[in-house]
């Protein structure tokens, strides 16, 4: 307990160190939102990659997916590393970095407003994303707290509420340049982590063939006649296996946390090397995490009134390691979840008083703005934005606090909910208008709508479709209907369009 306690409180300190150390850099809204779009691809990297898998993953998404499709869930963090970093990166890291700069956004629903030329849909994208991050930030709470319990005995509550008091206090004396630099720090200990909680959960099963074959030998949850599907290349269930790939890989590209790192790393060629790391760093820690989790049938899940508590299940393979074990793993769990609630606080608060609050009115490159206010006022209003931002961070924490204490679903069912919302509205014209010209405004208003009512919907009817599989339908579904709304509807001034697309030359 001595080595878990200190371990952990030098980790803490470290990260309130650096808020302490990045707070000068954080006074502007430019500096506090995006660390004045200079992010090196080290920190880049690893912020997009640390910010993607969180207790969420480790404990949530591992345990519950391990235990339904065995061996085959590694399938998941190669989906992750290839399409969720490799490809995300080389689709949307240079021409993001670029357009965002050219029109000046700051953050996702101020690209849709600017982009498409209706502050209408910056409004209503800014509630989206508040709304829909906060069910995501409760999953990361209840996935952290459950093995914080586990390893020091502490209340799952007070757990919880010294994770939010904690995350608080260096993202609002930090901003986005404490946030990535402490997830660079956080990166490090979970790509160390992840590989020694492997190797010692394979030797207390005798070595991965032993543990492989001990897989194999269980029987089938469809057909208990039947075995070696847990042990099988893709699985007892590989339609299923194919929805959670989607949700958790494509998903990423219409998140408006994991969007805005391209807004801020400091040019293309650090585009280039990013990718290169963040995609390593994925295949390490999302194939580890779910490599991991596919040996949990191995051990003993608690059941609770009736059914298995998905969540109790990586716990439970982790409660039998040496001390000195546990306490990496909860750093790591800890790094994991810090960094993505760090993203979340800080993407919503400063969603809403950028997009809602102070809602500037924006110009075009080229265009000339109407009036002009004082040097000494505007830097006022900044100020007074990163003022605002700080208290939205306790506002954002406090309500997913409350969700965190009082969870209503699996830690998995929580990030369906959210991902397929946020991403199934965003992913479409985010990427599409990135590429093509063609996109409408109507069209966008119509991704909005498919998204939310879809995951809304399937949410109030009880579910019939596995938030899951609804969240990765959502996200497919939304290329159609960008794309047959554009060839039916009015297109944008072409002056405009051409204007945006300058960038590119």
């Amino acid at each position: 307990m001595i080595i878990k306690v200190l371990l952990t409180i030098i980790f803490l300190v470290v990260m309130i160190g650096v808020g302490v150390y990045t707070r000068k850099q954080a006074s502007s809204v430019e500096g506090f939102v995006l660390g004045g779009r200079a992010v090196g691809p080290w920190l880049t990297a690893f912020a997009f990659g640390t910010s993607y898998f969180s207790a969420v993953v480790f404990v949530g998404y591992a345990g519950q997916f391990g235990w339904k499709y065995g061996m085959s869930s590694t399938w998941i963090g190669i989906g992750n590393a290839v399409i969720g970093s490799l490809l995300a990166w080389i689709l949307l890291g240079r021409r993001t970095k670029l357009m965002t700069q050219h029109i000046e956004s700051r953050t996702m629903p101020d690209f849709f407003g600017t982009r498409f030329n209706d502050q209408g849909l910056r409004v209503v994208a800014s509630v989206i994303a508040f709304v829909f991050l906060i069910p995501y930030t409760a999953g990361v709470y209840k996935g952290i707290s459950t093995l914080f319990e586990m390893g020091f005995g502490i209340p799952y509550e007070y757990c919880v509420i010294i994770m939010a008091i904690l995350t608080a206090v260096y993202v609002i004396l930090g901003g986005y340049k404490a946030t990535a630099m402490n997830d660079f720090i956080q990166g490090i200990i979970m790509l160390f982590g992840i590989v020694a909680v492997i190797l010692a959960v394979l030797h207390a099963q005798g070595g991965l063939t032993a543990a492989v074959e001990k897989l194999a030998a269980l029987p089938s949850d469809a057909d208990p006649a039947v075995n070696g599907g847990f042990a099988s290349w893709f699985g007892p269930d590989p339609s299923g296996l194919l929805g959670v790939v989607i949700l958790t890989s494509l998903g990423t590209m219409g998140l408006p946390q994991m969007v805005g790192k391209f807004y801020s790393i400091t040019d293309e060629s650090a585009i280039k090397r990013g990718t290169i790391i963040s995609t390593i760093f994925a295949f390490v820690v999302a194939g580890g995490c779910y490599f991991l989790g596919g040996f949990g049938r191995l051990y003993e899940p608690v059941v609770a009134n009736g059914k298995i508590a998905f969540d109790s299940i990586v716990p439970a393979m982790l409660v039998t390691l040496p001390d000195i074990l546990i306490a990496l793993v909860v750093l790591l769990v800890l790094s994991a979840s810090m960094s993505t609630l760090a993203s979340l606080v800080l993407t919503s608060s400063s969603t809403m008083t950028l997009d809602l609050i102070y809602r500037d009115k924006k110009s075009l490159p080229g265009e000339v703005e109407d009036g002009s206010i004082d040097d000494i006022v505007a830097e006022k209003i900044e100020r007074r934005k990163v003022v605002v931002m700080r208290v939205l961070i306790m506002f954002f924490i406090a309500i997913s606090l409350l969700i965190a204490l009082n969870p209503p679903t699996f830690i998995a069912q929580l990030m369906g909910i959210s991902w397929g919302a946020l991403a199934g509205a965003f992913l479409a014209p985010f990427m599409l208008g990135l590429y093509w010209r063609g996109v409408t405004t109507a069209s966008v208003w119509a991704c909005f709508a498919w998204g939310v009512g879809l995951t809304v919907a399937n949410m109030l009817l009880g579910n019939p479709i596995n938030p899951i599989n609804c969240g990765a339908i959502a996200m497919v579904g939304g290329f159609p209907v960008v794309w047959i709304v554009s060839l039916i509807t009015r297109k944008m001034p072409k002056e405009k369009v051409d204007c945006i697309f300058e960038c590119y030359k």
